[in-house]
């Protein structure tokens, strides 16, 4: 809004409000802008969940180490969210639907988090809504998503085409052919896209999920992330970039930029009470806003197949937990000690601060060898 309020209304009548047009400075902004919220309402909603008694209820079966956090305020995704959406609001173009889809996706997912806490916190236990219903819901806000920008490509504002990662020549496309015998059925060339969008969504929030079980963990995790997505964000909608890189050609995208920034501010705001010894969790509401948020932007910019790298940590935590299910219930044997990976790690004597550390340090390095694919093609 401040965009369209500074720049677009009052420039004609003070010229310096130009600077508003540069994307990196409003991402600097929306970055600060989200840090200093996130911040500075960081100890009233810390206040507030404790008078309404929402804490954490940590499982028994888990480590040992975990039993002291149990009370802990949990819910702290409002936070992140409220941090992330206000400053990119403020300082992105309200006039790009991109902007609009992935606020929806961080909302939407947000909801059904909120839902499964809110469930946890009533009943104290740590089962929130049924894996089906949580499932079912992630599945219908992903659909909603790959629907937007399938009425997007239509205009010809979104491309269904693949980036494939050291091939630059390489782009399929998602759509079916059609015989054009039969028009009628012809919305059902999406349904390779809409399902794609689905499990890409659907795995990137349960990954983040996943992964939230240590302090400051997945916040970590997801600022590194959030960082290589703004990076990769900038250079797609970038017109010299792109042609430089040989990137598919997206200059509305680059909008999303500010997310990023903001999605990068919000999240070192929150570390900064999620860290250990941890003030506030942020519960399923945060780690499946977050989650959603990543993957839509990654989707928008046509880096879905980046991803595996983009969250490195959060995809193996999520294999590790199919792994570990997949031998018990085939040989009746564990890989590992405890699922997901950073509970595996505890159980070898690691100290949560050392497992917390190493993770963030191959999150880094996989964010940066993700950046590197941009030229290794």
């Amino acid at each position: 809004m401040l965009y369209w309020l500074l720049y677009q209304k009052l420039y004609i009548y003070f010229h310096p409000f130009r600077i508003f047009r540069y994307l990196t400075f409003r991402t600097a902004f929306a970055s600060l802008t989200a840090l200093l919220i996130a911040l500075f309402i960081g100890p009233y909603v810390i206040k507030k969940l404790r008078e309404f008694q929402i804490g954490q209820y940590v499982r028994e079966d888990g480590p040992q180490s975990h039993l002291k956090k149990s009370g802990t305020p949990t819910m702290g995704g409002v936070l992140i969210a409220i941090a992330i959406l206000l400053p990119t609001v403020l300082w992105s173009d309200p006039a790009n639907p991109f902007v609009w889809i992935t606020v929806f996706s961080t909302l939407a997912f947000g909801a059904i988090g909120f839902a499964d806490d809110y469930i946890k916190v009533i009943k104290r236990r740590s089962l929130g809504l049924t894996a089906r219903a949580k499932l079912l819901l992630q599945g219908i806000a992903a659909a909603a998503v790959a629907i937007a920008l399938v009425v997007l490509q239509q205009f010809k504002m979104f491309s269904t085409q693949l980036s494939v990662p050291f091939v630059k020549s390489l782009r399929p496309d998602l759509l079916w052919h059609w015989p054009t015998t039969v028009p009628h059925l012809g919305f059902l060339a999406f349904l390779p896209f809409v399902a794609f969008v689905v499990f890409v969504l659907m795995g990137a929030t349960n990954a983040v999920n996943l992964t939230d079980g240590l302090d400051g963990l997945a916040i970590g995790c997801t600022i590194i992330a959030a960082a290589a997505l703004a990076v990769l964000t900038y250079v797609s909608g970038h017109v010299v970039f792109a042609d430089y890189l040989e990137l598919q050609r997206m200059p509305m995208v680059g909008e999303l930029t500010v997310f990023c920034g903001s999605m990068v501010g919000a999240s070192i705001g929150f570390l900064w009470y999620n860290a250990h010894p941890a003030e506030i969790f942020m519960g399923d509401v945060g780690s499946l806003a977050l989650g959603g948020a990543i993957g839509t932007v990654a989707i928008v910019i046509r880096q879905e197949l980046l991803l595996p790298f983009i969250g490195g940590i959060f995809i193996l935590e999520a294999i590790s937990v199919m792994l570990q299910v997949g031998s018990y219930k085939l040989r009746k044997k564990r890989i590992f000690k405890m699922a997901p990976l950073h509970h595996h790690f505890e159980q070898l004597g690691w100290s949560e601060s050392k497992v917390i550390a190493r993770f963030w340090i191959g999150a880094l390095v996989f964010a940066l060898f993700a950046l590197t694919t941009l030229k290794l093609r």
